[in-house]
């Protein structure tokens, strides 16, 4: 049994997020939440808001214990870009890109 959370749109860009989610790809559920609590990235603060909701909809939707939990999947995917304009030198412009991310987590029980 598994569950999952989806977090869409969420400014900040992808390379960045995966280098956080890496941490926790098939880490027990609560080993996870410690180790995003100390890292000190900007991503780890939307993963674990992500993590708790994927917990909260298996105990809630599934009956499973956390303490059994695992997270068995995790990934990054890219979202839109937004597309901003910056001022340069004698009336010129450069395109800035805001990448945003879409950010799934799945948890499901330990396999023995």
């Amino acid at each position: 049994m598994e569950a999952r959370a989806i977090a869409k749109y969420i400014r900040i860009s992808p390379r960045r997020v995966r280098q956080v989610i890496d941490l926790i790809r098939g880490k027990g559920v609560r080993e996870a939440e410690a180790i995003l609590m100390v890292t000190p990235k900007r991503g780890a603060r939307a993963i674990a808001k992500v993590l708790k909701s994927a917990v909260a909809n298996a105990e809630h939707n599934y009956d499973l214990d956390a303490s059994e939990l695992v997270v068995s999947r995790a990934y990054v995917d890219e979202g839109p870009t937004l597309k901003r304009y910056q001022p340069r030198a004698m009336g010129r412009a450069n395109t800035r890109r805001k990448r945003t991310s879409h950010i799934t987590v799945v948890v499901g029980e330990k396999e023995d």
